[in-house]
């Protein structure tokens, strides 16, 4: 159990601070119904424990040994990144509750990939992270700690995005607006800043 414990912790402390992903399930969350935010919070979960997995196992790893297959991440991440960022700021403000028109299923399945998968510095971060992780515990605690890691992402999306909904109904049209603007404005920062590494690489 403290293998678990061990990997729940540490799990809540790496998705928890602000970042691409958070900032998706906040924004789906004050724009669509609570259905809809929960489903979107389940998606982001969806390919964040495969994105650990895949980190806690390896594959991660391959982004730092070809440099090719970490530009083309770079490349495109960036422009998808800025381009959900710039979708944001002219976003149509919708009720809550769902009057409004809300991104189709296919819409938000590929959005929750690309803050999740095509993100570099979540990548190599995860690589760096939970690799280092894989190679100090021993083996009878690998499975307890991977499985504590993917906990924390079930129990903060899901929480964050509840949360969120709960409250949302105290949040006017133009307040709405505004936290549409920032995050948008946050997202496209961040799809700037992987842009200007790629081009660094080039």
């Amino acid at each position: 159990m403290s293998f678990f414990l061990q990997g729940l912790s540490l799990g809540l402390a790496y998705v928890a601070p602000i970042g691409l992903q958070n900032l998706f399930v906040i924004n789906s969350a004050l724009n669509s119904s609570r259905r809809r935010a929960l489903l979107t919070a389940l998606i982001v979960i969806f390919f964040d424990v495969a994105l650990a997995l895949a980190c806690f196992f390896g594959v991660g790893a391959l982004m730092q040994r070809f440099l090719w297959l970490q530009m083309a991440v770079l490349g495109v991440g960036s422009l998808l990144v800025i381009s959900i960022g710039v979708g944001l700021l002219f976003a149509r403000v919708a009720p809550a509750e769902g009057g409004g028109q809300a991104a189709s299923l296919r819409q938000t399945v590929i959005s929750a990939c690309v803050v999740t998968w095509l993100n570099p510095q979540a990548l190599i971060d995860s690589t760096m992270l939970l690799g280092s992780f894989h190679t100090a515990l021993p083996a009878a605690g690998q499975m307890p700690f991977i499985s504590g890691v993917a906990a924390a992402s079930c129990l903060w999306f899901s929480a964050l995005a509840l949360t969120i909904s709960l409250l949302s109904h105290r949040i006017n049209a133009k307040v709405l607006r505004g936290i549409n603007i920032v995050c948008g404005v946050i997202i496209i920062f961040y799809g700037i800043q992987l842009l200007l590494h790629f081009l660094a690489l080039v």
